[in-house]
């Protein structure tokens, strides 16, 4: 089986694959001080729950875009499961895609590795857009080539910072599950509260940052595009926007899978 680590700026996931079957997959906030024997406890009980032991994994790939975790997951794979990983972004690592920006070294492993899944699943030239501690827009040409792409604040940033930055503002949360907030689905542009009127502010400017970024990909690159949504936010702005062709909540574990029996074997 294969174990799959995705560390991102907010949230680390691991998932074991089996094939290309998810068996199990949990998730944890990213924390640059939590130790590669932290991780083994948490991780080996989970296992467990799944009916799943550190001796069922036979390979492990990460892609990390924190590099201060690097240590200590290299460390959790190395000590623990006795098993050298897979990086993303290691020279020895082929990716199976083209990188045709400035510097190559600089696109976060998370873009390419979604990159590399939707040019596996979908068809033509491709727009992701990840909606994660930051909301990306990334470019990908039908022959296998990434061509770059738009970094914005993601949307829980964007709240925090009107929290922070406004002294009368409130905290605002996210959901897309009816809570004691108002869902931030919503229909009308104009709040009648302070809340109704963030809320709004976020809903309608991020569908406004959505639309117009697509569109003005489209017209850079001169050529029908597909548009895939991703990330744990992609299904809150779906359906409020024609911009989203298709929601693909885990193209990024699929793309590490993809890179990792590309490299097969590996030692």
């Amino acid at each position: 089986m294969l174990l799959v680590i995705d560390c991102g700026n907010t949230n680390t996931g691991f998932a074991v694959y089996e094939n290309t079957n998810c068996v199990g997959s949990w998730r944890t906030s990213t924390n640059i001080s939590r130790t590669a024997d932290e991780y083994a406890v948490w991780l080996t009980e989970l296992l467990a729950l799944r009916g799943l032991v550190i001796n069922d994994i036979k390979g492990i790939i990460i892609a990390n875009v924190v590099p201060e975790t690097s240590f200590n997951l290299i460390n959790l794979c190395e000590k623990y499961f006795e098993i050298r990983p897979m990086v993303v972004g290691e020279t020895e690592v082929d990716l199976g895609i083209t990188i045709d920006i400035d510097d190559p070294k600089e696109v976060g492993a998370d873009r390419v590795v979604n990159a590399v899944a939707a040019l596996d699943r979908y068809k033509g030239s491709l727009i992701v857009v990840d909606f994660g501690t930051a909301t990306t827009f990334d470019v990908v040409d039908a022959d296998g080539t990434y061509r770059g792409g738009v970094i914005a604040p993601g949307i829980n940033l964007s709240l925090e910072a009107l929290y922070n930055a406004a002294a009368r503002l409130p905290r605002i949360s996210i959901s897309e599950t009816k809570t004691s907030e108002p869902s931030i689905k919503i229909s009308k542009v104009i709040g009648k509260s302070t809340k109704a009127a963030m809320h709004s502010g976020i809903f309608w400017g991020y569908i406004g940052l959505i639309e117009g970024i697509v569109t003005r990909i489209k017209h850079e690159f001169a050529r029908p595009m597909t548009v895939i949504g991703t990330g744990g936010l992609a299904n809150i702005f779906y359906d409020a926007t024609d911009s989203i062709d298709h929601i693909d909540e885990d193209i990024t574990n699929a793309g590490l899978v993809l890179i990792y029996k590309r490299n097969l074997p590996w030692k």
